[in-house]
Formats: structure tokens, C-alpha cells, sequence
């Protein structure tokens, strides 16, 4: 089968490799679509995925094609989206409900071969069937929005009314700022440097999109401050909006290497919270079923459907702001 893989830090290419064969409860999808991530960059870099070479994708739907001997919750047909998290049960955040935090963590197209392929193998239990009215292409938004639903998971503390002011309108920031309209927020501001991108932020209905949070008048700050960016300058400015008595979620992927300062002083003496949120635990389901709902139109969303061929070229626009979600389809 043609997969995308990349073989060294900064070397991805289209080759031919074995087609996967399922174990006792794995399936094989037949990949729809797979989309490119922050996190595909990163491992491109080098980072994240422990060796290398890997087929990268983590966020794909698709059709099972093959069953292995011991699976009877799914049948060849059957379409299907796909958690891409490996946990071990064993280890003690595994043991306590923080599988995410797992010290064993893996993910399909991180640490073993993923969706950027013709075909990808993944356990029963990570797979789940779709409604008939989503489209299997579309279905690989459930991923990224199902790290969404968990960044609100970890907002538990926001309460009817607040305000909220997100950093980058990328895939990740448009889908915060979905989910923060329907989880009691009296405003959602929205501030990225990108011109197409704030569009967009302003076509699905942000209080105001700006350049740069000092053109909001809000003397006060912020109730919760969202970085989607994972970029050092933006969380540096993100962490300095913060009203009293207010949150800081890191949400986007910085570099290993990213730094920011804090004021504990600040941060003691205003009560300000900082938080982070690693991924999906146990919102996949969830976010298939408001997927399923319409909380995301697709059309919005997804901006590219390239050909699995054009792959580098698919991440080469991703690296430059170009466009929402982008997809590539074997």
C-alpha cells in the first residue's frame, strides 16, 4: 500500500509499505480521509514519536476492511472514526482515570503507523461507528474536536457568563470557540495574525477578532485565556490577559523548547489559574455524538482535500497558515 512516512527529522515521502494485517481485536480501515495536525509538524522535527521512520496520522476515519479472530463488535462495511490513544491500564495514572497521562502513552500515528496511508490497523476498542448521515471523510474532524471537548473538561471552573478571549483561529482555536459558545460564555474574543483565519472566527460568530488583544477593550482581562497557537510569543501576551480570579489553558502544542514567564506574586495575589490539556481522555465518544449533532459544519472546517500523493506539499501549507483543516485522501 502508499503511505506517507517520514524516515528522518525533516524528510517525509510517499513510498510503498506492507499492508497491515489486523491482530486478534484489531480491524483495518480502508482510510477516507486523514487530517494534518500541529502534532504531525512536531514529529517531522523530531519530535514526539520515539523512533523513527513512522506513518504519521492520528486524526482518520474510514471503512473496516478486515477483522481479526477474536473482534464481533465490527463488520467489514462498517464505517468507522478512530481514537488514535494507546494506553497501557496498568501504570498508576492509567489506574486512576488519567489514562492520557499514561507513563506507557501511545498514539496511532505517533508511536506506531497512523492514518497518512491506503490503510491502518487499529484496536476495536478505539474505533467508533458512525451515524449514516456523516459522510466518512468528514468524520476525521471527531479527533481534533474530541481534544476540544477535553480542553472543557478542563474548564470545569467556567461558569455562565464568562468571558473568553482564544489565541489562534486555526482548526483548534475554531473549535474552542464552538464549544465555548455553547458552554455559557457571554463573549468570545478571538486574536490571530492570520486575515483569512479571523474571518473565519468572525463567519462562525466570535464577539470580535483582532490582530492583537490590544485593540479589545478589556481593561479588566479575561474570565478564561485559550492558547490554540502553541506559539511562545502569543502564550507570553495570553498569560498577561488574565483578569482576577481567572484561567490560562494551554491548549496548543508548543515546542520542547518554548518558555514564558509567570508572576507568582500575580498569580497568587489575583488567585489566577494555569492549566494545560494533553490530548483526548475520554471525550472521543462525546465528540463523535456532537459531531453527529451538527456542531461543526465540515464545509467551514475543512479547507483542502488533497491526494495522499501531494502529502509534503499538505504539510508545507499546513507549516505556512495556510487555509483550516487540511485532508488527505488515499
Amino acid at each position: 500500500m502508499k503511505a506517507a512516512v517520514i524516515s528522518a527529522p525533516g524528510t517525509v515521502e510517499v513510498a510503498t509499505v506492507e499492508d497491515p494485517t489486523p491482530g486478534p481485536r484489531e480491524v483495518v480501515v480502508s482510510v477516507a480521509a486523514c487530517g494534518l495536525c500541529g502534532t504531525d509538524l512536531h514529529i517531522l522535527q523530531g519530535e514526539f514519536a520515539p523512533t523513527l521512520p513512522v506513518v504519521p496520522g492520528h486524526e482518520f476515519a474510514g471503512t473496516v476492511v478486515a477483522t481479526g479472530s477474536a473482534v464481533t463488535e465490527l463488520a467489514e462495511g462498517d464505517r468507522v472514526a478512530v481514537d488514535p490513544s494507546l494506553y497501557c491500564f496498568e501504570c498508576h495514572y492509567c489506574r486512576i482515570g488519567r489514562n492520557n497521562l499514561c507513563e506507557r502513552w501511545a498514539a496511532i500515528g505517533v508511536t506506531t503507523a497512523g492514518g497518512a496511508a491506503e490503510f491502518a490497523v487499529a484496536p476495536v476498542g478505539n474505533c467508533v461507528k458512525l451515524p449514516d448521515h456523516i459522510r466518512t471523510e468528514d468524520a476525521a474532524l471527531i479527533e481534533p474536536l474530541s481534544c476540544a471537548v477535553r480542553g472543557y473538561d478542563i474548564l470545569r471552573s467556567q461558569q455562565l457568563g464568562t468571558r473568553v478571549l482564544i489565541y489562534g483561529s486555526g482548526t483548534m482555536g475554531l473549535m474552542m470557540l464552538e464549544l465555548a459558545k455553547r458552554t455559557g460564555a457571554a463573549g468570545v474574543d478571538v486574536v490571530d495574525i492570520n486575515p483569512q483565519r479571523l474571518a473565519t472566527a468572525r463567519t462562525l460568530g466570535c464577539s470580535v477578532a483582532a490582530g492583537s488583544a490590544d485593540e479589545l477593550d478589556r481593561p479588566r482581562g479575561w474570565d478564561v485565556v485559550i492558547d490554540a497557537t502553541g506559539n511562545e510569543r502569543a502564550i507570553q501576551d495570553a498569560l498577561g490577559r488574565v483578569g482576577k480570579g481567572g484561567t490560562f489553558l494551554q491548549f496548543g502544542v508548543a515546542d520542547y523548547a518554548a518558555r514564558a514567564t509567570i508572576e507568582p506574586y500575580r498569580i497568587y495575589n489575583q488567585e489566577i489559574t494555569i492549566t494545560g490539556s494533553m490530548a483526548v481522555l475520554h471525550s472521543y465518544e462525546r465528540a463523535t455524538e456532537l459531531f453527529a449533532a451538527g456542531v461543526l459544519d465540515p464545509e467551514v472546517f475543512i479547507s483542502d482535500r488533497l491526494p495522499l500523493d501531494h502529502y509534503a506539499e499538505a504539510l508545507g501549507r499546513f507549516r505556512a497558515g495556510e487555509g483550516r483543516k487540511i485532508l488527505v485522501r488515499p
